[in-house]
């Protein structure tokens, strides 16, 4: 479906996550506190929750922050709403949406029969809200099509961040709401990335703070035999696996492939080059040691000799020793060797300029989660013709952040 694009004069409106809360009434509800009561204390607060209501009632798509990254929210069961989404990131049409709602009950609403398939209950008790993703069976009279591609299930997130589960929950209907960026460009995790992506393409922006994941959901697909994670995200694998039913759980690409599947994706993130800044993208995989990163992305700048190479990012750890993680998208904070050389950057042999930024430390994966997609877009403002990447082990959040730069990548060095 094709809409026509409006040009906004974008609003970025502030709101304060201390003031939303949620209660819960105890009863024999085994979803109790999946399905608390949102309410909000402060009057400003709740008049930019209004607006942005009303905007999303009226069809309009929103930038709306959560717990993984910033999302832009359109009205999941309008058609001409989901629409708006694909035309203001440019999205291509065959690459599915996943579902928000605020609640088990809004849940159970949108599901053929009312019915969650039992596999998910544990998984939904001790994850949900959270940045986890379900594949289920779609209601295809009330889910569009655009949302899922066609697919016969439809991917479905309970989000734990207040404005958004709040938001929802005020809106009474299930919002459309991939990241908040200009298809292909690094996912949002500031409301100010936002603006910059989408400025004049969408009316409004909720600006709730710094994304404490830094990446997206996990997506569980639990139909499958056995059980898939079809994209890492900030559920671990280490977290899933030891659940009733996930025994047997796989990794996409890491424990199987399957064609069919990455060219008719029931899940975005699988079909598509994600993620990029506008400089190429070099991914050193297995330099944990900085000495090692530093040596290779050196000699990878040797080997291209490019003359038209003159500013270099480099994206790196630390360790835990030396940084707090703390970097605020750049190298301020830590005492690595490399960002020692100079504050802002320093100057090879060759006349190139170098700027490095630290994601977090090696051994906190979180925190490199939190610090990757805002240190590529920080690195995109300084201008950089080339990043070089150092990559992290892959456990816990570290399989999430390693997705994301595998896809951002033009190249990728395995040491």
């Amino acid at each position: 479906m094709t809409t026509t694009t409006t040009t906004f004069h974008t609003k970025i409106l502030p709101v304060n996550v201390a003031n939303f809360q949620f209660n819960t009434i105890k009863n024999e509800d085994p979803f109790a506190s999946q399905n608390a009561a949102s309410v909000i204390t402060d009057p400003q607060d709740q008049a930019a929750i209004q607006e942005a209501v009303d905007q999303l009632t009226a069809g309009e798509a929103v930038g709306i922050p959560t717990e993984t990254v910033y999302g832009l929210a359109a009205n999941a069961l309008d058609p001409k709403a989901v629409a708006k989404i694909f035309a203001a990131k440019n999205r291509p049409q065959d690459n599915p949406l996943i579902v928000h709602v605020s609640s088990i009950t809004m849940l159970q609403r949108i599901l053929p029969n009312h019915t969650i398939p039992s596999i998910y209950t544990p998984i939904i008790q001790k994850h949900w809200p959270g940045p986890l993703t379900i594949i289920v069976p779609t209601n295809t009279t009330l889910i569009p099509t655009s949302i899922t591609c066609g697919q016969p299930t439809v991917a479905i997130r309970f989000p734990s961040h207040p404005v958004a589960r709040a938001l929802i929950a005020q809106c009474d209907f299930p919002l459309a709401a991939p990241s908040a960026n200009a298809s292909g460009k690094p996912s949002t995790t500031l409301a100010s990335h936002v603006y910059d992506d989408l400025k004049g393409r969408i009316p409004l922006i909720l600006d709730g703070g710094a994304c404490d994941v830094g990446v997206e959901s996990t997506v569980l697909d639990g139909l499958r035999q056995p059980p898939a994670i079809l994209r890492p995200g900030g559920v671990t694998y280490e977290s899933l696996q030891v659940l009733p039913g996930l025994e047997g759980l796989q990794v996409y690409r890491k424990h199987f492939v399957d064609q069919q599947l990455e060219q008719a994706p029931t899940t975005p993130g699988m079909k598509y080059r994600h993620y990029s800044p506008e400089a190429l993208v070099v991914l050193i995989e297995n330099a944990s040691k900085e000495s090692t990163f530093e040596h290779q992305w050196q000699l990878e700048l040797e080997k291209r000799n490019e003359k038209s190479i003159r500013r270099v990012g480099l994206l790196l750890t630390s360790s835990s020793s030396t940084s707090n993680g703390t970097n605020n998208g750049t190298s301020n904070g830590t005492n690595s060797s490399i960002s020692n050389k100079l504050e802002e950057g320093f100057t090879t042999p060759q006349g190139v300029t170098c700027i490095p930024v630290v994601m977090g430390r090696t051994d906190h994966p979180e925190e490199v989660a939190r610090g990757v997609f805002k240190g590529l877009r920080y690195l995109d403002t300084q201008n950089v013709d080339l990043i070089f990447v150092q990559g992290i082990p892959e456990t816990e959040e570290g399989m999430a952040v390693m997705n994301r730069l595998r896809k951002a990548a033009s190249k990728v060095i395995e040491l």
